[in-house]
């Protein structure tokens, strides 16, 4: 009963990790440099693809509709995933062990914070586009001031799932009730992180098919009353499939992890959870990677932006070095032009004299 009383604030994450039994889930040495060069490049890929997707939305006009700002949004979230899973491969094996609580609160913190806003995104993006195919639009009619609304609501949804644990919802006084995957997270959060994401997943694919369906029946009614122009009005179809895409795979990729996370939640000691954690993170990671390659291979006009953003940046001393070679010709050729009239004058003047 001493332990439900007193609480452990102060203790290195070696206790919390002693506490629930994890003595075998050190990284060997080669195995660790080998997942953090592996993750490093896939994280860098993670951030360099959607800073170019948030760049291709924002450079180009045909972009600027409520759907794309959701989907930058949408790539930032990937982009902070990015960030959270560097930041998990340098503080994980021996070193997590060292941790302090704060520490370990603030590196799970941002891996909630980017699946929160992945997954509160996804459902913006269903709310807007059923608003436009109920309407059978392209896109919808959210103004900028109520979209901008939407990714502040949704960053602040995010924060705050990521802060849960830190503001109470732990169990550094009530050691009991640990889970084994994340030593100072109460079994009970685990249960309910688990279950509403799972709810949410099911909710979401509902509300996808439901549109699509929709968008298909009224296309061949469409098809039926129209002889031209039938291109522009597959374009909502264009849209859904790309977003069912990735709905599809943030699912496959998020949803075993999800359901290990329920059985530590429910304390299945037959189902050893640890050995499939490193697994399911990359599986995570992976998710973030193909993100950025199903926006530009299933949308022809954002690949083609990117790739007059790589060609641009490439280009860039290029055409810094040909302006200055054009700045150095014409001041070359004013030069001249100069000591030429210069020279005119003084022979003029020889003359008249």
């Amino acid at each position: 009963m001493a332990r439900h009383n007193i609480c452990y604030h102060d203790q290195p994450m070696a206790f919390f990790y002693n506490n629930s039994n994890i003595t075998s889930d050190e990284w060997d040495r080669t195995q660790l440099i080998l997942v953090q060069c592996v993750s490093s490049i896939c994280c860098c890929f993670i951030l360099v693809a959607n800073a170019m997707i948030i760049a291709a939305v924002v450079t180009n006009k045909r972009f600027h509709y409520p759907f794309y700002y959701l989907l930058a949004n949408l790539a930032a979230s990937d982009f902070l995933a990015g960030i959270a899973y560097i930041y998990l491969m340098f503080n994980t094996g021996k070193i997590s062990r060292d941790l302090t609580v704060q520490g370990y609160f603030f590196r799970q913190g941002l891996l909630d914070a980017s699946l929160s806003a992945s997954l509160t995104n996804l459902l913006v993006i269903a709310l807007e586009r059923y608003i436009s195919i109920m309407n059978f639009k392209v896109h919808s009619n959210l103004t900028k001031r109520r979209v901008t609304l939407l990714i502040a609501l949704v960053w602040g949804i995010s924060i705050f799932m990521g802060a849960v644990p830190s503001l109470g919802w732990n169990c550094i006084c009530s050691l009991d009730l640990c889970s084994k995957l994340a030593p100072i997270f109460s079994r009970s959060y685990l249960i309910f992180w688990s279950v509403s994401n799972l709810v949410l997943f099911l909710i979401m694919v509902g509300v996808y098919v439901r549109i699509y369906v929709y968008v298909v029946k009224k296309t061949v009614v469409l098809k039926a009353h129209t002889s031209g122009s039938i291109n522009r009005k597959r374009t909502p179809i264009k849209l859904i499939k790309t977003v069912m895409t990735v709905l599809g795979a943030f699912v496959i990729c998020w949803t075993p992890g999800l359901v290990v996370l329920l059985l530590d939640g429910l304390k299945c000691e037959r189902c050893e959870v640890l050995k499939f954690k490193r697994w399911l993170l990359l599986l995570a990671v992976l998710n973030s990677v193909m993100n950025p390659i199903i926006y530009s291979y299933r949308d022809e006009e954002m690949w083609n932006t990117i790739k007059n953003l790589l060609c641009c940046s490439r280009s860039g001393t290029r055409r810094q070095r040909s302006s200055k070679a054009n700045i150095q010709r014409e001041t070359t050729s004013s030069l001249k032009e100069n000591t030429t009239e210069d020279s005119k004058v003084s022979t003029q003047e020889m003359l008249k004299s």
